[in-house]
């Protein structure tokens, strides 16, 4: 079944990023949560669980305990280049589909209940799809694949073990037969109506313009799910967008959630895990002995209130937390850590509490951040940044290095010369607004504008 991209729209476009003004305590009377599964939140390539954060936060706020969801880290999160050899810091489908079975198994323990439901995001679709395939189909309710290319990010009857190749031997095995779901399990698939940089017809979002890649915007559906086409959303925005959040919400409890928007806690307290990105390949390893700080901030420059709020080392699991916040303060992470720039990271207020403020250093400085008297970046981890279809601005201008048109690029990056060191940034994306302040990058530092939304 596939619904149209009006019907979706006329429910969810006018769907507000504004935070609810209601307390906690002013939460709406909703079922009791047993009545939902527990729900199993799982990331993309090379991501962690940190992205599934505002939907936590959406489920929170309607009446979703806490301890029945879970959102995993997998370990080596980025995918092979051939999934039949063995590559340093690299996944294959096996080791994912043994790491969510886990994690299922996990949820079930902490939870006592029989079924959970899973939902994914791009590759971790592709996870949920292979437990679910071979043997994991009992333990699974429903199954939510948000961007998952279904058909591939291209297919093509070469490479032949790259597990994005709708033609190679993990998809053809997966989509084998009539239906393309399993029997038992009730599937939703979202998707953009053209947005989706892996559901292009054209290879030049791979690396490879002008090569047929024989996928279409289609790719992500699936005979036998029910499949919705979410409008002019990005291919992260279709699993972290609240329009995804209502869609997610409504296949798996049965009913409109109560509220779209997140309603704060009195009291927020924060914790995570440090990683790191070891020869440049995103891990979700702990890192040891990494100091993170963090500081309460000035939302109109970025400058710190007092001394670090919170300041520790992290041990052998690489856990930090928890730091007790106010849910209208603005935030400075500085982290720390063995090997990498010393990065520090602002970020807009956190309405609730969570345990997936996961921290990853910045990248190493290159030739051209050396060379420049500061680096800021602005980062915006459950979306890309679309031209026009966004309001996004770094230190008031449109950044040169986000393309237009089909959005795919997450990050945008502004260099300062030496005069400008301790200046304050501002980052726009849409109604967030956050300040950061540029660091000496001659002391190896780095400042990242980290949105939430």
């Amino acid at each position: 079944m596939k619904l149209s991209r009006r019907t979706i729209l006329q429910g969810a476009a006018s769907v507000p990023f504004a935070l609810a003004s209601l307390r906690t305590g002013a939460l709406a009377q909703t079922a009791p949560a047993t009545e939902l599964p527990p729900i199993l939140f799982v990331h993309g390539n090379g991501d962690y669980g940190a992205l599934w954060m505002t939907t936590l936060w959406r489920m929170e706020s309607n009446g979703i305990a806490r301890d029945r969801m879970m959102a995993i880290n997998f370990t080596d999160p980025l995918a092979r280049n051939d999934d039949k050899v063995e590559q340093a810091g690299r996944s294959s489908t096996e080791d994912q589909r043994l790491e969510l079975a886990a994690a299922i198994t996990e949820l079930k323990r902490r939870t006592g209940a029989a079924r959970v439901a899973l939902v994914g995001s791009s590759r971790g679709g592709y996870a949920i799809r292979n437990v679910i395939k071979n043997g994991g189909a009992g333990d699974v309710s429903h199954a939510v694949l948000c961007g998952t290319p279904n058909h591939g990010v291209f297919a093509t009857d070469d490479q032949p073990n790259n597990e994005f190749n709708g033609r190679g031997t993990f998809l053809r095995g997966l989509n084998e037969g009539e239906s393309e779901v399993t029997p038992g399990v009730a599937f939703l698939t979202l998707r953009s109506d053209g947005l989706d940089k892996f559901a292009q017809p054209d290879g030049r979002f791979i690396g490879k313009p002008g090569m047929p890649t024989n996928v279409t915007a289609e790719g992500p559906e699936l005979k036998g799910a029910t499949n919705l086409v979410l409008g002019a959303l990005d291919h992260r925005e279709v699993a972290f967008h609240p329009r995804a959040f209502r869609e997610i919400y409504k296949f798996i409890a049965g009913r409109e959630p109560a509220r779209i928007a997140i309603v704060p806690e009195t009291s927020v307290r924060l914790s995570g895990l440090v990683t790191g990105t070891p020869g440049g390949v995103p891990t979700n390893r702990p890192v040891a002995g990494a100091i993170v700080d963090v500081f309460r901030v000035d939302p109109d420059t970025g400058e710190r209130k007092d001394g670090a709020l919170y300041s520790s080392t992290t041990g052998s699991d690489g856990r930090w937390g928890p730091a007790q916040v106010d849910p209208a303060w603005s935030l400075e992470f500085v982290l720390t850590s063995p090997d990498a720039p010393t990065t520090h990271i602002y970020r807009s207020p956190f309405p609730r509490s969570s345990e997936v403020v996961h921290l990853r250093p910045a990248r190493p400085l290159g030739p051209a951040d050396k060379a420049a008297g500061a680096v800021v970046i602005m980062s915006r981890p459950r979306g890309y940044f679309g031209l026009p279809r966004d309001v996004v601005l770094l230190d008031g201008k449109e950044p040169a290095d986000v393309k237009p048109g089909v959005p795919t690029d997450a990050a945008a990056t502004l260099r300062l010369p030496a005069t400008e060191v301790g200046r304050n940034i501002v980052a726009q994306f849409g109604e967030e607004r956050i300040v950061a302040r540029a660091w000496a990058a001659s002391e190896n530092r780095i400042a990242i504008a980290e949105l939430t939304y």
